[in-house]
């Protein structure tokens, strides 16, 4: 067994406790109260707390909560918008940007290049923090994050929420929201939340490597928060806890990685609560949620999606293709049709528009023994039936390999069989975690050498 004062040889500086602190309290929480200091300072001080990496405050006076507090109109935004994009540094070089479709496409390259020329030239930058997105290629890309529009997103959690009956208030002997994440290091911080009262909230790593399991259990029993938030990892980590029978959340929210119809049963059948699953980048903001299981529905955001084909074209509705959002939310960082690498159609469902068949990866496409093409999509409506709550299938020249996490393995050998033709290897891990740390991709198709 591995001391656990030794030093970790994998240890990143960034990841130190207190690093990079350069804000006082005041900055962070501008009118902080007495009792809202007592609040934080008592999730702070759990004898039980993780140890806490970073200091992270919404930095919102009176009049900026009261704005994030509020919607941004989500009807006639788009042609306002397109007028802001085409003053950006980055399209200078197109004289010709009428319309949507005159934009070029916008790919995560791009932003990597220069971010900064997607940037608003009279953007306030006094309202501008930063945060890294690594996405599914390990690149990481440094976004400008504008403070309201951060805390906005909480509060349309709370109409999300509000909308489906259930009401979120706060409660003084409870956390708000605990964001929860399952890696080796990781930032871990309590803040108040923007404009909720005296409410706490708090970034949380499960990993038993950074929290000791004994004292994380304790102190998610004793602040048992009100919103569970993380990614599939780390809900199926919070399902194998001895805390989870005493937590009592109102609701769960999954992201970030594809959520399977396993885990969502299982959280469901564990909680007794709903669990909604949001798509969205960190580039983009959220798009598009599920509410159970079914095709996401466009969130009432300032959020316009296309989808086009391999060549970029755009596909009618109902066509599968690359997803291409335009988004408004951010007003750092204006998007316009911005590639994002997940594929699904687009379709009509009570009256609104939703993304179905989604697959938040490429859209791989698998060879089966007789030559005959197999989708990607085929793949997961199987596993997720027989009860996989995670998985990676890889082609090679040598053939299929699965590896699978939940789900009985014979089951997922025997059709995976009728599938390619041939019998696939199936290998099974413990947890979501082992299939692999971040965004892993769940298909993969390696060149013929």
């Amino acid at each position: 067994m591995s001391d656990p004062d030794a030093p970790d040889p994998l240890a990143l500086a960034d990841y130190a406790p207190g690093a990079g602190v350069e804000l006082s309290d005041a900055q962070r929480w501008p009118g902080m109260t007495a009792t809202q200091r007592a609040a934080l300072a008592a999730v702070r001080g759990d004898p039980n707390a993780p140890p806490w990496r970073h200091r992270a405050g919404h930095r919102l006076d009176a009049a900026a909560l009261a704005r994030a507090r509020e919607p941004l109109p989500h009807t006639g935004w788009l042609a306002e918008h397109l007028g802001i994009a085409r003053r950006l540094p980055a399209y200078r070089r197109y004289p010709k940007l009428a319309a949507l479709q005159d934009f070029p496409l916008l790919t995560r390259d791009h932003l990597r290049a220069d971010i900064a020329a997607f940037v608003p030239l009279d953007a306030d930058l006094d309202r501008m923090v930063t945060g890294s997105s690594s996405g599914t290629t390990g690149a990481a890309l440094m976004i400008p994050d504008d403070v309201e529009d951060v805390a906005r997103t909480f509060w349309l959690l709370v109409r999300l929420l509000a909308a489906h009956g259930i009401a979120w208030a706060p409660d003084p002997d409870r956390l708000a929201l605990a964001y929860l994440v399952w890696q080796r290091q990781a930032f871990t911080y309590a803040s108040l939340v923007p404009g909720f009262g005296d409410a706490a909230m708090a970034r949380l790593n499960l990993d038993p490597r950074d929290w000791d399991p004994s004292a994380r259990d304790s102190f998610l029993r004793r602040w048992d928060p009100q919103l569970l938030s993380g990614s599939p990892p780390s809900l199926a980590a919070l399902l194998d806890s001895p805390a989870a029978d005493r937590l009592h959340p109102l609701a769960i929210v999954s992201g970030a990685q594809h959520l399977s119809a396993g885990l969502r049963a299982a959280l469901q059948h564990r909680f007794g609560v709903p669990v909604f699953d949001i798509y969205g980048l960190h580039e983009t903001r959220p798009i598009a949620v599920s509410p159970d299981g079914g095709p996401f529905r466009l969130l009432p955001t300032r959020v316009h999606v296309e989808v086009v084909d391999d060549r970029g074209r755009p596909l009618p509705a109902g066509e599968r293709g690359e997803l291409v959002v335009t988004s408004g939310a951010n007003p750092l960082l204006p998007l316009v049709r911005y590639r994002t690498g997940d594929y699904g159609r687009l379709v009509h469902l009570d009256g609104a528009v939703a993304i179905a068949e989604l697959e938040g990866r490429a859209d791989v496409v698998f060879t089966a023994a007789d030559g005959s093409a197999v989708p990607c999509v085929d793949l997961t409506q199987q596993l997720q039936d027989a009860g996989a709550l995670g998985w990676v299938v890889e082609q090679s020249g040598d053939g299929v390999r699965a590896t699978v996490c939940g789900g009985d393995d014979r089951d997922v050998a025997a059709r995976l069989r009728l599938i390619f033709g041939t019998p696939v290897p199936v290998r099974t891990v413990d947890s979501l975690a082992d299939l692999g740390e971040g965004k892993p991709r769940r298909y993969r198709v390696l060149p013929r050498p």
